[in-house]
C-alpha cells in the first residue's frame, strides 16, 4: 500500500484515490479535504468516506 505525505499529494499522483474522490458527494469531498493532512492512502480514504456517509444515513 502507497503512503503520501497529505491528501493532496496522493491525489496528485494516485489516479485511481482521485477518480474515487471525485465521485464522492461534495459534503463527504469538503469534511475530507478539511482533514487532509491526515490522509495518507487510499485505504485511508476510503474508510474516512464510508465513515462520513454512514454518519448521514
Amino acid at each position: 500500500m502507497n503512503r503520501y505525505h497529505n491528501l493532496t499529494e496522493m491525489l496528485a499522483i494516485n489516479r485511481s484515490a482521485h477518480a474515487y474522490f471525485s465521485q464522492l458527494p461534495a459534503h463527504v469531498r469538503r469534511m475530507i479535504i478539511e482533514r487532509g493532512d491526515c490522509v495518507h492512502s487510499q485505504a485511508e480514504l476510503q474508510g474516512y468516506a464510508e465513515q462520513l456517509m454512514h454518519q448521514n444515513d
